[in-house]
């Protein structure tokens, strides 16, 4: 099994104490997480527990939090409780919020290899180049633009050349430094892959690092594909071949996808014979897929290539009134809303997109000014981007304004971006950070996050440098704060920016800005984190250890995350193992505050709840992991151990063992094993205390949980012998 180690360090982060828990390595076995299919809410604010127990409220910062740091504990709620994406083209090859779901590192099992190697059209040249140069030199690297299938062919290349058919992942802030320094536990005949791979700062030793990443590679009898859409860095480099990649033929993807679909040949054939200019791979993939369930390929191909943006492109070519645009630059924000939420916003982005247009001179201007102003609704009736929707709420029907068809809106975002100069977008960014400032329900919050993921494409530097870093940092107040995590969520839905999402974050994170720190937790604790687990909480863990680091929202962050991983079943253990190799590696440490965060930040962890249930995240997981009891038992006994902590530890376990009914099948044989494993890690001094303070808070139990917490505690001194 491969395992990842620790991050590379954070330069000039913290002092003594803060560097030498940056350095220590990350637990083995800490392997990168899968993402769940259908995350979760994030865990509730914490309830006062029995006996009046004093309780920290999840949802207010701690005594002496810095100002500008803030939870967001409704943001993933939100993002995955009511994402609608359909249709929308993020990602490679799906047409929903399903990538944001799953991991983007890790293990590749047997059905995704199959995946994507079944269907697998090989380009021709370049893809026997890069194979030769991977199996003289053990690494390759692919450069090309997004779309143009590395993804694909990186996972192609090492099944040829790797001698088993194991596949893994890298995370994409992987450095050279960590790929040649030990970081990555490169196995004997696997094939590894790393995934548009960040943009490093240029260096004059580009070639020497690749060549040490080389050796390592070979050393271990590996293989290693690389995807970037950057050149290399500080020169030319010769010891690893840089292959400059091509989009294979698409007719042929088109077809292999639809024969092994089942389609008949002359279906197929139309198809192709219908397929626009433009496409990249991952619109022919997913046009595949909604052709082999029976749409019409004339009605599908009107959403790709060419064929997509010509009728916006041609809405762009004409004179447009200021109105127009300011109604089009509305809708690519404010998409959904209805009539009148929609006019009170575009009124709003008209005051400020005054400087960038001439003003009326003449009565005869004045006078159309005016009456456009006036007549608003009908306007937005003769615009041909803007469209009516009837949408079910309940019982109740209400109307919502968006795009004819949904692939407009980026078409449209790029065609304003291309065609309106800095004074237009001065008033854009001045008009969403008002708007976004008063506090709008997260629909619209969702809404602009959408539109400024869209944007990124066509503009990331004016996305990040205007929106997402001011409003990180508090621009538009704490609601500016959550709109920036979802912008970085809505990225995790397409596979070519989640990698630019992920190095965002954690710029944040690395930030002396401790708004920015706190920003960028929250982003960890939802998609982010479940699209690249070990980076979240390598980084979680750094933000609780580090000297002036922010414990309180990174421990929330990671109990949010679990929040994510146990509601869909995956590997909750992405956090709880690395949480234990903390807790045990300072077990030593008689006190310090990088312990005292640690303990904290388990105690937070096992004790949250769940927003959707209301129970203990703990007790569902137990039911679900059975593996993972040995380490929670591991957690509980490290806070049972702590005196300060002892009696939240045991109010919390207590609770746990209350929502055992309500989550398990079978609760007594998950209160045994639970027991059992609790026991094995208490020492036996400890033991007697648990039992007595146990008892004594379950002295009014009710008739369910009493048989419980009796076989809990029977179960706890069995490991004696």
């Amino acid at each position: 099994m491969n395992t990842e180690h620790s991050e590379q360090s954070a330069e000039g982060e913290g002092g003594p104490r803060a560097r030498e828990a940056q350095d220590a390595p990350d637990a083995p076995g800490e392997a990168e997480a899968k993402a769940p299919p259908d995350p979760p809410e994030p865990p509730a604010a914490e309830e006062a527990e029995p006996q009046g127990e004093p309780q920290r409220d999840a949802a207010a910062p701690a005594p002496g939090t810095p100002p500008g740091q803030v939870h967001h504990n409704n943001v993933n709620q939100f993002f995955y409780g009511e994402l609608n994406a359909s249709r929308t083209l993020f990602g490679i090859g799906t047409a929903d919020s399903d990538n944001a779901r799953r991991r983007a590192v890790g293990r590749l099992d047997a059905g995704e290899a199959d995946a994507i190697l079944a269907p697998y059209v090989k380009p021709s040249r370049c893809f026997e180049e890069a194979a030769d140069a991977l199996a003289r030199d053990g690494v390759v690297v692919l450069v090309g633009p997004p779309g143009s299938g590395k993804r694909s062919a990186a996972v192609a290349l090492v099944a040829e050349v790797a001698e088993r058919t194991e596949y893994v992942v890298l995370s994409p802030g992987r450095s050279l430094d960590d790929l040649a320094g030990g970081r990555v536990a490169f196995e004997k005949g696997v094939g590894y892959v790393l995934l548009d791979r960040m943009d490093e700062d240029a260096s004059q030793t580009a070639d020497f690092d690749w060549r040490r990443v080389r050796d390592t590679v070979r050393e271990h009898g590996a293989h290693l594909v690389v995807t970037t859409v950057h050149p290399a860095d500080g020169g030319p480099v010769e010891s690893v071949r840089h292959v400059p990649w091509r989009l294979p033929d698409l007719a042929a993807v088109l077809r292999v996808r639809l024969v092994r679909s089942g389609c008949a040949r002359d279906a197929v054939e139309r198809a192709v014979a219908l397929m626009p200019a433009g496409c990249g791979i991952a619109e022919v993939a997913a046009a595949a897929e909604r052709i082999a369930r029976g749409a019409e390929p004339a009605g599908v191909w009107q959403e790709y290539g060419s064929s997509a943006a010509q009728p916006v492109r041609d809405w762009f070519a004409r004179d447009r009134t200021p109105q127009e645009w300011a109604e089009v630059t509305t809708l690519a924000f404010v998409n959904g809303a209805g009539y009148r939420d929609f006019e009170t916003c575009q009124e709003r982005l008209e005051s400020w997109l005054v400087p960038a247009f001439p003003a009326p001179v003449s009565e005869v201007e004045q006078a159309e000014a005016a009456r456009q102003t006036a007549d608003r609704r009908q306007s937005l009736s003769r615009n041909a981007l803007v469209g009516v929707e009837e949408r079910k709420d309940g019982a109740l029907t209400r109307t919502a304004l968006v795009f004819p068809h949904s692939h407009y809106r980026q078409w449209a975002l790029q065609e304003l971006w291309t065609k309106r100069s800095t004074p237009f977008w001065n008033g854009v960014r001045d008009w969403l950070t008002e708007l976004i400032g008063t506090q709008p329900g997260l629909g619209m919050q969702l809404s602009v996050a959408q539109g400024l993921a869209l944007l990124t494409r066509p503009a990331f530097d004016e996305v990040a440098d205007n929106y997402l870093r001011p409003w990180a940092r508090g621009a538009a107040g704490p609601a500016g704060q959550s709109t920036a995590t979802l912008v970085l969520q809505c990225m995790c839905l397409d596979e070519s920016l989640a990698a630019t999402a992920l190095g965002v974050a954690r710029d944040w994170a690395r930030s002396p800005d401790p708004a920015l720190r706190s920003t960028a937790a929250a982003a960890f604790s939802g998609a982010l984190g479940v699209r690249f687990p070990t980076d979240a909480v390598t980084i979680l863990l750094r933000l609780i250890v580090r000297r002036g680091g922010l414990p309180v929202d990174a421990s929330f962050a990671l109990a949010g995350l679990v929040a994510v991983l146990a509601e869909c079943g995956q590997d909750t253990g992405a956090v709880f193992r690395p949480l234990a190799y903390r807790l045990r590696a300072q077990r030593g440490t008689l006190t310090g505050q990088p312990k005292e965060n640690t303990l904290d930040a388990v105690l937070t962890v096992l004790r949250a709840r769940d927003a959707r249930t209301g129970r203990r995240m703990c007790a569902g997981v137990l039911e679900r992991e059975p593996r993972q009891t040995d380490t929670i038992g591991e957690l509980w006994a490290g806070v049972l151990e702590n005196r300060p902590r002892r009696s939240l530890a045991v109010h919390g376990l207590y609770a746990t063992l209350r929502d055992l009914p309500a989550v398990a099948a079978d609760p007594t044989e998950v209160a045994g094993r639970f027991g059992r494993s609790l026991g094995a890690a208490l020492p036996r001094g400890d033991r007697p205390q648990l039992q007595k303070a146990l008892r004594q808070v379950a002295a009014r139990a009710d008739e369910v949980t009493t048989p419980l917490i009796d076989t809990f505690l029977t179960a706890v001194p069995s490991t004696e012998d």
